[in-house]
């Protein structure tokens, strides 16, 4: 299977408070917030969803196709997807503007407050992928993850009427989209990833129940951080995942992306899903081990490790043959 995967791609600025948030929030004066959070640390990381994504399938030894909007400064950002298996050659280089940048705060409860500057991002819109299925034979499957938003409705549009499958991750993008463009993005989606409280949010907006949600995607994968994974599918019982536990948790950001990428790995191999969520887990503690959303390092024995002392030694002789290493 052939993924292409459509999304930010973005500079990450990640800083730590030492304290938590919650103890600087006064309850009665929410409609008035002016904070400022005193950081530890402070790094400048390569990150946005769908590069996230890509170079975890790319180090999967996928060849995923990366397509998304950047900036003239975007040449180290190439090299570094390049050396790690990722196809930039539908990426589309902006002649003014800046790449993306998240500028996130982690707090000593795992707790973010972040903000992000979308630059040549709103480019991505221009982007085709009627031309692109032209150009690149045998895509089977397209993330659609948080990018501009009339780029996701444009490319969500564009796997319907080309008959492609497409997984649905509109992730952050939630809080600006209205009821009927989550509707439009949702709707036919072969895979819909969420986290606990985008599930939420994802209701709210859509005026959909569980149920209803269910009645319109194929598969619908809620990670929860620390509890898990659930995976829903109509008809049938919720497959509920452990995640993989870690004695050393560095920085939360981008183990969601780590997650997917193990997850579609695995379907792209036709794994059942239960094991597909697994070797997700395995990779999202990875990530959540190492500051930076690309900076950590997949080592095939370290993977089977995690998964054999999580889910057992049938789980990880089924995995092993598929990780290179």
């Amino acid at each position: 299977m052939r993924i292409a995967v459509t999304g930010s791609i973005a500079i990450d600025q990640l800083m730590v408070f030492p304290g938590r948030f919650a103890d600087h929030l006064i309850a009665d004066r929410l409609d008035r917030i002016s904070l400022s959070f005193l950081a530890d640390s402070s790094e400048i990381r390569r990150g946005g969803a769908a590069a996230n994504i890509a170079i975890g399938l790319g180090r999967l030894g996928l060849d995923p196709l990366l397509a998304g909007a950047v900036g003239t400064d975007f040449a180290d950002y190439r090299d570094w997807l390049h050396d790690n298996g990722v196809d930039t050659a539908l990426v589309r280089v902006s002649a003014s503007l800046h790449t993306a940048r998240f500028v996130c705060t982690t707090d000593a409860d795992h707790n973010q407050i972040a903000t992000f500057y979308s630059g040549a991002m709103a480019e991505a819109r221009e982007i085709s992928l009627v031309s692109t299925a032209r150009q690149v034979e045998g895509i089977d499957l397209v993330v659609i993850a948080p990018n501009d938003p009339e780029a996701m409705r444009r490319h969500t549009e564009e796997c319907r009427r080309l008959g492609l499958d497409f997984a649905a991750d509109p992730s952050q993008q939630l809080a600006r989209l209205n009821s009927k463009q989550t509707c439009e993005l949702v709707e036919g989606a072969r895979f819909l990833f969420t986290n606990e409280y985008e599930a939420a949010l994802l209701q709210k907006r859509s005026g959909w129940s569980h149920h209803d949600v269910l009645q319109r995607v194929g598969t619908w994968i809620t990670t929860l951080g620390a509890n898990g994974v659930t995976v829903a599918r109509a008809g049938r019982p919720d497959l509920r995942i452990p995640a993989v536990p870690t004695a050393e948790p560095a920085d939360p950001t981008g183990a969601g992306d780590s997650f997917r990428a193990g997850f579609l790995a695995g379907a792209a191999w036709n794994w059942p899903h239960e094991r597909a969520a697994q070797l997700g887990c395995a990779m999202a503690t990875a990530v959540l081990e190492s500051v930076g959303t690309q900076e950590h390092t997949l080592r095939k024995d370290d993977l089977l490790h995690r998964i054999e002392n999580t889910y057992g030694t049938a789980a990880a002789l089924e995995i092993a043959p598929r990780l290179t290493g």
